[in-house]
C-alpha cells in the first residue's frame, strides 16, 4: 500500500492549479461502480469551472509526496442551484445555508488510511468557518441487480451515518453522464444525505 504524506485544504490559486488533477482523478476513480463514468478531460473542465468562479469553494487534496492522489471538493450548494435547486423543491430547506460537498476520489492504493475522514473534516470546518449551518452531499443509486455491480462492493452508507449524515427524503437529484460501454448519456437518480454542522 501507498502512503498518504499530507492532506491539505486548497483554495484561490492552489486550487485554481489542482483543478487538472481533480479531473484527471474523477475520470480514474470514477470508472468504477457505483459510477461506471466514461469521462474525458474537456467534459471535466467545464465540470469544474464552478470552483474556478466560485470564491468559497474548497478543494481537499491528498498528496503522496507532491503528487495529488485525492481529492475532495465542496462549494456553496447555491454555486450549484442550477443543477439542483429542483431536488429541494418539495423541503422547506434555507438553500443559502447549506454547504455542497461534491466528490471525494482517492486512488485504491491510497486508501484505508483514513484519508475519507479528513476529507470531510477539512470541508466540514471550511463550511463552519464560511457560517453555513448544513452539509449536504449526493450519492448515485444503482439496481441492486445491475450486471455490472461486483460482488465486493460494500456502499458508504454506514461511513457517512456515522459521520452524522442521513438521507434526505425526497431529495433525489437527477444528473446525466455516459457510462462505461454506452454511446450516449443517460439520466441518473441521486440521493442527497445531509446534516447539521
Amino acid at each position: 500500500m501507498a502512503e498518504v504524506t499530507a492532506v491539505r485544504p486548497l483554495t484561490g490559486a492552489a486550487l485554481e492549479t489542482a483543478l487538472d488533477d481533480v479531473a484527471r482523478l474523477r475520470i480514474a476513480v470514477f470508472r468504477a461502480w457505483p459510477y461506471l463514468y466514461d469521462g474525458d478531460l474537456a467534459y471535466e473542465r467545464k465540470y469544474l469551472q464552478s470552483y474556478r468562479d466560485s470564491d468559497k469553494a474548497i478543494v481537499v487534496g491528498a498528496f503522496d509526496g507532491d503528487r495529488l492522489v485525492g481529492a475532495s471538493t465542496g462549494a456553496p450548494l447555491t454555486d450549484h442551484a442550477d443543477d439542483f435547486a429542483a431536488a429541494f423543491e418539495r423541503t422547506e430547506l434555507d438553500l443559502s445555508q447549506i454547504f455542497y460537498c461534491a466528490e471525494s476520489v482517492l486512488l485504491p492504493d491510497y486508501r484505508g488510511q483514513g484519508v475519507g475522514h479528513k476529507f470531510f473534516d477539512l470541508r466540514e470546518g471550511h463550511a463552519r468557518a464560511l457560517g453555513f449551518s448544513k452539509c449536504a452531499f449526493c450519492s448515485v443509486q444503482r439496481p441492486a441487480d445491475h450486471p455490472m455491480r461486483p460482488d465486493s462492493y460494500r456502499p458508504l452508507d454506514a461511513f457517512w451515518r456515522a459521520r452524522g449524515y442521513e438521507p434526505l427524503p425526497g431529495a433525489i437529484a437527477q444528473f446525466s453522464w455516459r457510462d462505461i460501454g454506452q454511446e450516449g448519456e443517460t439520466l441518473k437518480p441521486l440521493q442527497f444525505w445531509i446534516r447539521d454542522l
